[in-house]
């Protein structure tokens, strides 16, 4: 099944969801009330369904998946993958984030919102702002390095083996590579810091989700 297959089939069943729910069969003589409650469940629904979205996807990525990849992949293999993948991480964090700062300032209008709900605005703003700081500039810096490092690591005959090990023992005696090491350390950490930034952004906003469920 393809992903357009897959994306058109979840939004069919949204759709159903959306049809058969209470508030479509709800009485509809309130007028203005009732499509000011529709906007409300809809902007609601878009939120949860975005902010979901962000924190499931930046779970995976930045505890499992990549964790696993790197343990079983070759490393230059491992890295090339990481280049393509990211981007498109970022950018669907990053939508998601945009998406879900406008629909909880448009349920909550800052004049009118509380403390708590200015905070959580916030922290909804800064994951985004970190998304957006690893997509246009960590991200593109950290894939050009590791570019150059790969191809000084071909000149030597590593990278297509698992783990750090062949790397660390040549850089002992080459120092450009020991050089270049550290330089795409340093990116690399940077955009790392700014991920967890962006993921503890996310899990503060959970918190705050669940204290409003009732289950």
């Amino acid at each position: 099944m393809g992903w357009l297959t897959r994306f058109v089939t979840a939004v069919g069943f949204l759709a159903v969801g959306v049809i058969f729910s209470p508030e479509t069969f709800g009485s509809k003589s309130d007028g203005q009330d009732h499509l000011t409650s529709q906007l409300t469940t809809l902007l609601t629904l878009t939120h949860l369904l975005c902010f979901s979205t962000a924190w499931g996807v930046a779970l995976w990525v930045t505890f499992i998946g990549g964790i696993i990849m790197f343990k079983n992949l070759p490393r230059h293999q491992f890295g090339n993958l990481q280049s393509k993948m990211f981007p498109a991480y970022f950018t669907l964090v990053g939508v998601c984030c945009a998406a879900s700062v406008a629909s909880f300032g448009y349920l909550h209008p800052w004049k009118s919102a509380t403390t708590t709900e200015k905070y959580q605005l916030g922290f909804l703003l800064s994951t985004f702002a970190f998304n957006l700081t690893n997509l246009f500039v960590f991200t593109p810096m950290t894939i050009e390095l590791m570019k150059k490092r790969h191809k000084m690591e071909r000149e030597l005959s590593i990278g297509e083996e698992v783990g750090w090990s062949k790397n660390q023992e040549a850089a002992k005696a080459n120092p450009n590579l020991r050089a270049m090491n550290k330089k795409f350390g340093m990116v690399h950490g940077l955009s790392s810091l700014a991920n967890i930034m962006a993921f503890g952004g996310l899990a503060m906003h959970s918190w705050y989700l669940a204290g409003k469920l009732n289950l």
